[in-house]
C-alpha cells in the first residue's frame, strides 16, 4: 500500500508538472480607431489667358506665361500691348485640413482651338511647384504654362477642347 501512495503521489506530481508547462500560449486585446479629417477641394478662381499674342508668317515659336501673370515670348512671336484684360495663370483655392500637405498633379498637354486651327498648351507649372502646404487650412494654386504659336497661324480666340485638370491630393 505503501508503493502504492507513493506511486499515486508521484503520479499526482508528474501530473502537476506537466500541466504547468502547458500553457504556451497568451492573448492580448487592442482597440481599433480612425481619424476623418476634412477632404481636400480645389476651386478654380480665375481661368488662364495668355493674352494678345502676334506671329510671323514665317517664324512661330512660344508664349510661356508664368505664375505670376508676367509672359516671355520665343521666336517669331510677339506680345503686343493689351486694350481689354491682362495676361493671368489659372488661379485655384485649395482647402482642406489645417497645416496638412498635398501634391499637385498638372496637364501635359491642352489644346486650345479656334473653328478649324489649334495650338498647343503644355510645359505646366505651378506655385506652389509639386507640392503645397494648407497653412490655416487654404491655398491659393497658380498655374502657368507655354503656348505654341505656328508660323502664320491664324488670329482668333483659341480655346481649350480638353480639360485643363489640376489635381490635388493630400501627401
Amino acid at each position: 500500500m505503501k508503493n502504492f501512495t507513493k506511486l499515486f503521489a508521484l503520479a499526482i506530481v508528474m501530473i502537476g508538472l506537466s500541466s504547468t508547462t502547458s500553457f504556451a500560449q497568451d492573448d492580448a486585446t487592442a482597440n481599433a480607431s480612425a481619424t476623418i479629417i476634412t477632404p481636400i477641394t480645389i476651386t478654380k478662381n480665375v481661368d488662364m489667358n495668355f493674352g494678345n499674342v502676334a506671329v510671323q508668317a514665317s517664324t512661330g515659336g512660344t508664349a510661356v506665361l508664368a505664375t505670376d501673370n508676367s509672359r516671355a515670348r520665343t521666336s517669331g512671336v510677339t506680345l503686343p500691348a493689351f486694350s481689354t484684360g491682362s495676361p493671368t495663370a489659372a488661379s485655384f483655392t485649395v482647402e482642406g485640413e489645417e497645416d496638412y500637405t498635398y501634391a499637385i498633379t498638372l496637364p501635359t498637354t491642352v489644346t486650345i482651338v479656334n473653328g478649324l486651327n489649334e495650338m498647343d498648351v503644355d510645359t505646366f507649372t505651378s506655385d506652389p511647384d509639386a507640392t503645397g502646404v494648407l497653412t490655416l487650412g487654404t491655398q491659393t494654386l497658380k498655374v502657368g504654362a507655354t503656348l505654341h504659336v505656328a508660323a502664320g497661324q491664324a488670329p482668333g480666340t483659341y480655346t481649350n477642347t480638353t480639360d485643363l485638370t489640376v489635381t490635388v491630393n493630400y501627401n
